[in-house]
């Protein structure tokens, strides 16, 4: 006997629930077409993943009800095929505004709804607040197809062992494991790794069905995989694309084996590259923007964050200005107009020598007598943001920041200046990495829109703010690569001052470093939502008070 299975690793928009429900008919009419007698779609895939607080408003959840319905009634004609579909669900149709609903999963058949399962693990960590929204739920669901007892997880589910153990309990051949699990780099090993742990532990194969598209600030990258019962991988999809993953499930008499497909992996380099891509196109393409545009400074930052624009929106969507002042090395503007011709995207120059000048003269009375300092700078910065931001409220287009992550801790950024914007999109990239990911796009070009787009000099010249006469970013702040780990070892790990010093770090930058994070939270806090990528952001999972003497 032999079962087709069919992931619908699918992108949605939250709260577009009419075209998400469209979606999913369509892709069960082809998966029924092609044989499938199982569909499997993502957690939360008739609203998406996060809806955050409109899980609280009792008309969102009726409207995803409405679209449960929909889809029933639509796939009614598919005989034989069984939908696995992800939705919230009221606990009680009577519940008050503001009630906990279910994180569900039900299982349709011929237009009816069979069972509905309600997801049991809860996460309440990282960028997760699944306890604010839902109930879990306790009971597990085992239903059969062509023969086969399948046993349904929800995403965190299969995280924890009980919930897979209770569903072999319940006679479960085959599990399945609906999810929204947010990208981080090495997470895709990770999930893979636990469900082999779940195998292990049941005896049982599992598929993996998973989400893929960009949601605010978080990245979901498909990936959907299968596990034999010895842990052996049977099948995967492609990341960061839309795609209907079918994998055949073999039964002879107890044993089972999949077979599917086996996309090969990417380096860390290329998943980090496609996170991006896909986080800028879905940030810009969902909100309805009709295009992005950003300061070019002829620096690694903006350089990067061009080449990752282009290949997320095309050069026909995405245009540079340059904007240079008093203090603007020749070899910026020319490598930033030798970077916009490459990638054929539009590039103007506009001075703001005038503007910076005229403000000169009109603070001049009340700074007489007073040294330039960062004041002068920033006054720099934020004239760049002004005329950046003007120019997106005549046209349109949302203004992409250039501030990487290394800035975003350190605060070495100017509140209203480089940091105004709508989308930071290398906010969670370390500055070291920055340069690793410029060599290497410099090497590859996955989207086919052209090789090598940054000129060489702009990864080989020592960074620079160029707000000040032969500045460098290391007069103020430690070299990259101790920054840049201190910031992993104590943002991202949660690691104490004295440990981190313990490991052969000095305690002079080490003290300096951490001291900056906790001072320039104020500034974070204004800061535009930007793509996560590492296990913790300065986003969701970064929740610090302002206000506060405590230093850790």
């Amino acid at each position: 006997m032999t079962l087709s299975i069919c992931t619908a690793q699918l992108n949605f928009v939250v709260g577009d629930m009419p075209q998400n429900a469209q979606k999913i008919i369509a892709a069960a009419r082809e998966a029924h077409a092609r044989g499938a007698r199982l569909l499997l779609t993502p957690e939360l895939a008739i609203c998406g993943y996060a809806a955050e607080d409109l899980f609280l408003r009792p008309a969102f959840i009726a409207a995803c009800d409405d679209a449960v319905k929909t889809v029933a009634r639509e796939t009614a004609g598919l005989k034989g095929l069984a939908i696995v579909l992800g939705h919230p669900q009221a606990v009680s149709p009577d519940a008050p505004a503001f009630s906990a609903c279910l994180n569900a999963a039900s299982v349709l058949r011929e237009g009816r709804i069979e069972q509905t399962y309600a997801k049991r693990e809860l996460p309440n960590y990282q960028v997760f607040d699944e306890r604010r929204y839902f109930v879990a739920g306790s009971a597990p669901c085992v239903f059969e197809v062509e023969g086969v007892r399948v046993g349904l997880l929800v995403c965190e589910d299969a995280w924890f062992a009980a919930p897979a153990h209770d569903a072999a309990a319940a006679g479960a051949q085959l599990l399945a494991v609906i999810n929204a699990s947010p990208f981080h780099l090495g997470k895709s090993a990770e999930r893979e790794q636990t469900m082999r742990e779940r195998v292990a532990e049941t005896g049982l194969p599992l598929v993996y069905a998973h989400l893929v598209g960009g949601q605010d600030e978080v990245v979901f990258e498909g990936r959907s995989f299968a596990l034999n019962a010895d842990g052996s991988v049977a099948g995967r999809g492609p990341g960061f694309e839309e795609k209907l993953v079918f994998a055949q499930v073999q039964q002879a008499q107890d044993a089972i084996k999949i077979e599917a497909d086996i996309a090969p992996e990417k380096s860390l380099e290329a998943d980090l590259w496609d996170a991006l891509v896909l986080g800028v196109r879905d940030y810009v393409g969902k909100n309805g923007f009709p295009g992005a545009l950003l300061g070019l400074s002829g620096g690694i930052d903006s350089a990067l964050v061009l080449a990752i624009a282009v290949d997320a929106l095309g050069a026909d969507k995405v245009r540079t200005v340059m904007m240079p002042s008093p203090y603007t090395a020749d070899i910026s503007w020319i490598d930033a107009r030798d970077m916009a011709a490459r990638l054929g995207v539009r590039y103007d120059e506009i001075s703001i020598k005038p503007q910076f000048e005229a403000f000169e003269a009109a603070l001049a009375s009340d700074f007489a007598g007073l040294a330039e300092d960062t004041t002068e700078e920033n006054l720099q910065a934020r004239i760049r943001g002004t005329l950046l931001m003007a120019l997106s409220n005549k046209f349109g287009a949302i203004v992409l920041t250039t501030g990487n992550k290394s800035e975003m801790s350190t605060g070495y950024c100017t509140l209203y200046g480089d940091m105004a914007g709508g989308f930071a999109v290398i906010k969670d990239v370390a500055k070291t990495r920055v340069f690793d990911l410029a060599r290497w796009r410099n090497a590859n070009d996955p989207y086919g829109t052209g090789a090598s787009p940054i000129p060489e000099r702009i990864i080989t010249r020592p960074p620079s703010a160029e707000l000040r006469p032969d500045q460098k970013d290391q007069d103020s702040l430690p070299p990259y690569e101790v920054l840049d780990a201190i910031v992993a070892r104590y943002m991202e790990n949660d690691e104490p001052i004295e440990s981190i010093i313990a490991s052969g770090f000095a305690r002079a930058d080490v003290e300096r470093v951490t001291r900056l994070i906790k001072l320039n939270e104020y500034k974070r806090r204004q800061a535009p939502v930007g793509i996560r990528v590492t296990r913790r952001s300065f986003g969701k999972d970064w929740r610090y008070p302002i206000t506060s003497k405590f230093r850790a």
